[in-house]
């Protein structure tokens, strides 16, 4: 049996961190969860009581892109996530032991915290054939989910494979891959999809376990409210085109030059509901609309299978044009009559004054 870990505001103390630094890690959290700041005292302390939560990473049919998008996570970063939040018990890519070594930590892991520790699922897991298509030491992968999740606390799909199937489980799909949620339905599930989904959203999720000993709110797809409530275009800094009719309609014409909605390029972003547009990728810096490029659609199921990227949602599988347009339409409309109203409410004051 290896040590009890202590909890994690000594392993901050050793590390020179100061408290100041964590409410700043929790005001990160809180706000990209849409939190009050209130909460943040609270968070912050029943962080650095809390014992590092012990996790364990299963890869299945997948890119390894999710665990890359996770390396680069600045809030926090991987190294601040792996030495004071967490103890990452096992991942294939990352850990240090290999082969019976690395199978014997995991059996490790499952034992001494049995009931408590985080299963985080990453990439497919194929049914057709009894599993044959993807195994780990002889092992299919639904065998291998099946005795973690049976003394876990969660399960967290990592990615849109992970989630639904994702590009694995596109047409024909010859392995017959699934997400996770298929296969545990006795444990608590939450979805955090994205090609690959965003760092921050990953990190956020696992912290927000460890400080309220539960997932967070979900929805009818079991992706966290917090990050999944809004679509990509409803945050878009592009937006106000889209309600002026200003489409760039090539990628090197005067509109895409001035910044104008990428839609008629087959940008899927009014349908995807994700933070991309909020949190954005590189630290913060930029996003795929951002760079030019259309949103693809990548958190939502079987976007692979939904027609070209690059066809216009109104000449697609993604909905039809008369929901879509009446859907941006009415939007639209709400954000018109919220402006009036606030210009009247902003002059009766002014005159009460």
């Amino acid at each position: 049996m290896r040590d009890e870990p202590g909890t994690i505001g000594e392993a901050l103390r050793e590390r020179g961190i100061s408290r100041r630094a964590l409410l700043k890690y929790c005001s990160g959290i809180a706000a990209a969860m849409a939190l009050p700041a209130s909460v943040v005292p609270t968070m912050a302390q029943n962080v650095a009581a809390s014992r590092r939560q012990s996790v364990i990473w299963l890869s299945f049919q997948e890119c390894t892109g999710c665990i890359e998008s996770l390396t680069r996570s600045h809030a926090p970063t991987l190294e601040s996530l792996l030495f004071d939040v967490i103890s990452l018990d096992y991942q294939e890519a990352l850990q240090a032991a290999a082969g019976h070594q690395a199978e014997e930590a995991l059996q490790v892991a499952m034992k001494e915290n049995f009931g408590k520790y985080i299963v985080v699922v990453d990439g497919s897991i194929p049914l057709a054939n009894d599993g044959v298509y993807s195994t780990i030491n002889g092992h299919t992968n639904v065998e291998i989910l099946k005795e973690a999740a049976a003394g876990a606390a969660a399960i967290v799909s990592i990615g849109t494979c992970a989630c639904f199937g994702g590009v694995g489980a596109a047409h024909p799909n010859p392995t017959g891959a699934v997400g996770a949620d298929q296969i545990v339905t006795n444990r608590p599930v939450i979805n955090v999809p994205g090609c690959p989904p965003m760092p921050e959203v990953i990190a956020g999720v696992l912290t927000s376990f460890l400080t309220f000993g539960e997932l967070p709110e979900v929805d009818h797809l079991k992706r966290p409210k917090a990050f999944f409530a809004e679509t990509v275009h409803d945050r878009c800094y592009r937006r106000p085109f889209y309600d002026q009719g200003k489409f760039a309609r090539s990628f090197d014409d005067e509109g895409a030059r001035a910044g104008w909605c990428l839609i008629e390029l087959g940008c899927k972003g009014p349908i995807t509901y994700n933070s991309c547009a909020t949190i954005k990728w590189n630290e913060g810096f930029t996003f795929p609309i951002q760079s030019g490029h259309p949103c693809l659609g990548c958190s939502e199921p079987n976007f692979w299978d939904k027609d070209s990227f690059y066809t216009p949602l109104s000449a697609g599988r993604w909905g039809s044009a008369a929901g879509i347009v009446a859907a941006a339409a009415a939007g639209v409309a709400v954000g018109a009559a919220a402006s009036v109203a606030s210009r009247v409410n902003t002059s009766r004051i002014a005159k009460e004054k």
